[in-house]
């Protein structure tokens, strides 16, 4: 009646590292990769609040207003 002992576990090969894989870097892998996601989202939202444009100027205001490059030139009522 007892719960522990052995048990099946199949035998497949996974890319992740397979049946409860601990590594042992898996915390600064962790840290590198979150610190790259970060860098590459930092350097989209720099491209892109460059070319923001509104040729027409919005009803009511938009956040990306703020940090917008061009905003003052494309709606002159923000103050």
């Amino acid at each position: 009646m007892g719960g522990g002992g052995w048990f099946y576990v199949p035998k497949t090969w996974s890319p992740a590292g397979g049946w409860w894989v601990n590594p042992k870097a898996a915390k600064p892998n962790t840290a590198i990769a979150f610190g790259i996601i970060s860098i590459v989202c930092m350097g989209i939202f720099k491209v892109s609040a460059e070319k923001e444009r509104r040729p027409i100027a919005p009803a009511w205001h938009i956040p990306s207003q703020r940090w917008c490059k061009h905003a003052k030139e494309d709606d002159p009522s923000l103050p």
